[in-house]
């Protein structure tokens, strides 16, 4: 499994020192990293992940509201392979006629994408999952009108704050989804609340595990009450740890066949 970590989670940090910020980064372990606004931070933050050894595999940006040629000649640029829209606001997940909209326009941004090498996904929050169309969850409504080269990164936190069940999700959504967020905590909007990876009430294991065709996990912390390096240190240990425990197991059951 491939961790990556969202540097929206150290956006405070990454504002006074970008530079210090990706090595702490790669200190800690990680290897990859989701950059966001990278359009306007692109050449410091493209020699920052060279000097450390990190790549970008994923990276987010608004692509409805902001222009996709220099989103996708920025994200090019930094080796950023699947680009994401983070953010449609709650009010565009009401009818069909707007999601059908929406989906149309990403649609066409996987086209203006493509003529770069990229991909294109998307990110959700709750609202997604709180609003229901035609018997399914906005998401799920969402996701059967985007062409088949559009992928999902599912925020299994946010999915589970908006009242619906992570691992049942990750299975209806199928091999649509390519990334997840992960994250942990009480499952609440309080975002303070927000606790690393194992300490909360999303069954993060379960969560991986369900998302079969996942590419890359992306730790993330909307925001943290404690020290926030510590958090994301923690986060990575503990799915390390579980990694580790998974493939002692497999070792042991294969050779117990043997």
């Amino acid at each position: 499994m491939s961790y990556s970590i969202q540097l929206y989670t150290l956006r405070d940090a990454i504002q006074e020192d970008l530079e210090g910020t990706i090595r702490r980064v790669a200190d800690i372990g990680f290897t990859q990293v989701e950059p966001y606004n990278f359009v306007a931070t692109a050449k410091e933050l493209g020699a920052a992940l060279k000097e450390n050894g990190l790549t970008a595999p994923s990276g987010h940006a608004p692509l409805l509201s902001q222009d996709q040629d220099q989103i996708f000649a920025a994200a090019k640029n930094l080796g950023i392979s699947t680009v994401i829209d983070p953010f449609i606001p709650a009010d565009r997940w009401q009818t069909a006629e707007d999601i059908q909209a929406t989906a149309a326009a990403l649609n066409e941004a996987a086209k203006k994408g493509a003529e770069y090498g990229i991909r294109v996904g998307y990110h959700n929050h709750q609202w997604e999952l709180e609003s229901t169309i035609e018997g399914r969850t906005a998401l799920e409504y969402f996701a059967g009108l985007l062409d088949p080269e559009l992928v999902l990164e599912v925020d299994t936190y946010w999915v589970a704050v908006g009242g619906q069940d992570p691992v049942d999700i990750l299975a209806k959504l199928g091999d649509r989804v390519k990334l997840i967020h992960i994250k942990d905590g009480p499952l609440t909007t309080d975002t303070k609340a927000q606790q690393p990876a194992g300490k909360g009430r999303v069954p993060v294991l379960d969560v991986i595990a369900a998302a079969t065709s996942l590419e890359v996990g992306v730790v993330e912390f909307d925001d943290y009450a404690g020290d926030i390096f510590e958090g994301i240190e923690e986060s990575l240990a503990f799915l390390n740890a579980a990694g580790s425990t998974a493939k002692n197991a497999a070792a042991n059951t294969e050779g117990a066949q043997a």
